[in-house]
């Protein structure tokens, strides 16, 4: 038999950008692709010129139309495709392999995010496309004055979290578990986050976000925050009361039952934005002991000041102190800008084609943290392993977007119990062999982190076999 030629990846140009030799587009592909790049064209122009404010339906129609309709169609291509992850051809994957591809559009949303949070006013030809959504769920018209580049941002956000939630449901729709999750995080981020805070608003009430509560949404329980919402009436009292109820009460039930899992995976709109727009980027998340070291002091650290700053900010108002008071009021302004605006977003969104897709959930989040916390010492949650039927690929390690060791668990036969798992069950997705299992049950056989560090002192080369 003839020797069968190899093949060179470098030798077919065709593949330095933008091609993927395990992946082809189909006809269905390519129409989403043309419809998304017709609102790319009407974005520019409208960005460029007045003709969005002279004709806001239209343009509204081909941009969001054109992303929505655009992103959701090429999802459904997929349907000619085996369900499920397949990994052929990501190394050569230009934007899944932080090629040209996925570092352009790392840049180019990191620089979207810049120009949100920093200078709105650039997107001053873009905000009246969202002029007619607005009028009709909050009655106001979408202009910088009423923060019209918050809705344009919401709209943008919610779109892609339905689109691509469509597109996770297409890959994993051979697991009941992941159509539910992506239904889950789909209608938190579209009725919760999107439409109910602004049709509360149309009514004249609060603009209140039912499923966030502190520490994440950092400011509910900062004192000038409190007494907003108490003399906003009694949506407003209702609201904090809410809010204690969830992180007092709800959130250690609901976390013992049912670890992180039930909020980060299944609520949360920066988990429903990680695990649908994001998911073609989970990989990239940084498995190394190094990295893991990193993400405990961050992410814990974090939670220490938004803990320690609220303390400040009822001491400052209470003690009515004059430097107090200017400490207090520059740990506000420093945490809202630092961790609320360029860790949360500008990092945590921008730099999925780098790092992965949950930079912020992992390295950042305050709320992840405390959950972590809960799950990692009372939470009946744990991934079973069989570490007798395990072949040590790897696939659980490559695909968990938590950057967690998983092989290193099920070689040994370990539970799988680690304050940052999310609970998303991919690992257990893309385990060939069904190695790994999410079960909530008795609390035998946890190993967590503490003896993690033990075994990696006695094995320092685990997590290099």
């Amino acid at each position: 038999m003839a020797d069968l030629p190899l093949y060179n990846a470098h030798a077919d140009r065709s593949l330095w950008l933008f091609e993927n030799p395990a992946w082809r587009s189909n006809a269905v592909e390519k129409l989403g692709l043309a419809l998304v790049a017709v609102a790319i064209v009407a974005s520019v122009v409208a960005l460029a010129s007045d003709l969005g404010r002279q004709s806001p339906v239209l343009f509204a129609l081909l941009v969001f139309g054109g992303f929505g309709i655009g992103a959701t169609v090429f999802a459904l291509g997929g349907l000619s495709r085996p369900a499920g992850v397949r990994n052929e051809g990501t190394v050569f994957s230009s934007n899944q392999a932080r090629g040209a591809v996925g570092w352009t559009v790392g840049v180019v949303l990191t620089g979207l995010y810049v120009v949100l949070y920093f200078w709105p006013g650039a997107l001053s030809g873009l905000i009246p496309l969202g002029d007619p959504l607005s009028q009709f769920l909050r009655d106001q018209p979408a202009t910088l004055e009423n923060g019209g580049q918050w809705f344009l941002y919401s709209t943008f956000y919610t779109l892609a979290v339905a689109a691509m939630g469509v597109r996770a449901a297409v890959r994993y729709r051979h697991s009941r578990y992941h159509l539910i999750r992506t239904a889950s995080v789909v209608f938190f981020q579209t009725v919760l986050a999107f439409a109910l805070p602004y049709l509360l608003v149309r009514l004249q009430q609060p603009e209140l976000y039912l499923h966030y509560t502190w520490p994440l949404d950092y400011d509910l329980f900062f004192p000038w925050k409190v007494e907003e919402l108490r003399q906003s009436g009694r949506l407003g009292v209702a609201m904090l009361l809410w809010g204690g109820v969830l992180i007092a009460l709800a959130t250690p039930v609901l976390t013992y039952f049912f670890g992180k899992r039930w909020y980060c995976s299944w609520v949360c709109g920066c988990g429903g934005l990680a695990e649908t727009a994001g998911d073609p980027y989970r990989h990239l998340s940084d498995p190394s002991l190094a990295a893991w070291k990193v993400e405990r002091w961050m992410v814990h650290g974090v939670l220490a000041a938004i803990v320690a700053g609220t303390a400040l900010l009822w001491v400052a108002a209470v003690a009515d102190v004059g430097w107090l008071d200017g400490g207090a009021g520059t740990f506000s302004w420093l945490y809202g800008l630092l961790i609320g605006s360029v860790f949360a977003g500008v990092v945590g969104v921008g730099f999925y084609p780098i790092f992965g897709s949950r930079v912020w959930c992992r390295f950042g989040c305050p709320m992840a943290a405390i959950l972590g916390l809960q799950q990692r010492f009372f939470s009946r949650f744990r991934i079973t392993t069989n570490g007798g039927q395990c072949i040590s690929c790897g696939n659980c390690t490559a695909y968990c977007e938590m950057g967690i060791d998983v092989r290193w668990y099920a070689q040994r036969g370990q539970n799988v119990v680690r304050a940052s798992c999310v609970g998303c069950g991919i690992c257990a997705t893309v385990c060939p062999r069904g190695v790994l299992k999410l079960e909530n049950g008795p609390r035998e056989n946890r190993v967590g982190d503490r003896q993690l560090l033990t075994d990696l002192d006695v094995l320092p080369g685990a997590l290099a076999e």
